[in-house]
């Protein structure tokens, strides 16, 4: 039953970011070039920080585990 509840749940998710993914290509498509690129640089803004931390922890990580050897 519990599996059935997780599964809805990615269902509604899913149809929900679809939606977002459609009014963003409504507004590149009713903007112009420099909407799109504004766009374009505030998803490689959003995408680049989480790799930034996660390089940062595992260097942390790394430098402990060789102090600590």
């Amino acid at each position: 039953m519990k599996k059935n509840g997780i599964l809805l749940l990615l269902l509604v998710l899913s149809l929900q970011l679809k939606a977002q993914c459609a009014m963003c290509r409504a507004v590149v498509e009713s903007g112009g070039e420099e909407t799109a690129e504004g766009i374009n640089n505030g998803i490689v803004y959003l995408m680049a920080f989480p790799y930034l931390i996660a390089a940062l922890g595992l260097y942390f990580l790394f430098r402990n585990w060789k102090k600590n050897r």
